[in-house]
C-alpha cells in the first residue's frame, strides 16, 4: 500500500503567515501566470508542492483589487475537456479547469509571466463549455 503523508500542520503555520500579511496586492492581470500558495488539501485537490505549498497558477478573473479567480496548472500531460494546453516560456503546460477556485492575493508569492492572447482565448473558451 503506497501511503501519502499529508503536511497539514506545515500548512497551517504557512497560512496563519500569509494571513497577516499586511502588503498591498501587487499588479496581477487577468492572462498572468503566479505562483501560488495553494496549499496542503484533500483527496484530488490540486496540493501546492515546496515550502510555500505553491504551483503556478493562472489568473482568469480580477474579481476585486484582492481577490482573483485562478486555474492551477501542470506540466504533466493531460487528456480531456478539464485541461487546456497552452505554452509558456517554450513548454507545454497544462490548465486544470476542474480545480479553479478564488484566492486572495496573500496567496500569491511571485509573477512567472503571461501567456499569449490566443491562448487565453482558448481557455476562457473552454471555460465557458464547461460551466455555461
Amino acid at each position: 500500500m503506497n501511503t501519502i503523508v499529508k503536511r497539514f500542520l506545515e500548512w497551517i503555520k504557512l497560512k496563519e503567515k500569509l494571513h497577516h500579511i499586511e502588503a498591498g496586492s501587487p499588479v496581477v492581470k487577468e492572462r498572468d501566470l503566479w505562483w501560488v500558495s495553494f496549499g496542503e488539501n484533500i483527496g484530488s485537490e490540486m496540493n501546492g508542492k515546496n515550502s510555500l505549498f505553491s504551483r503556478p497558477a493562472l489568473i482568469i478573473k480580477k474579481l476585486s483589487r484582492e481577490f482573483f479567480l485562478v486555474a492551477p496548472t501542470t506540466s504533466q500531460s493531460h487528456e480531456g475537456s478539464w485541461y487546456i494546453k497552452i505554452k509558456h516560456a517554450g513548454k507545454d503546460t497544462f490548465v486544470c479547469l476542474h480545480q479553479i477556485r478564488t484566492v486572495d492575493f496573500r496567496r500569491f508569492s511571485s509573477q512567472l509571466g503571461r501567456i499569449d492572447e490566443s491562448d487565453f482565448t482558448a481557455v476562457k473558451k473552454a471555460f465557458d463549455k464547461l460551466y455555461k
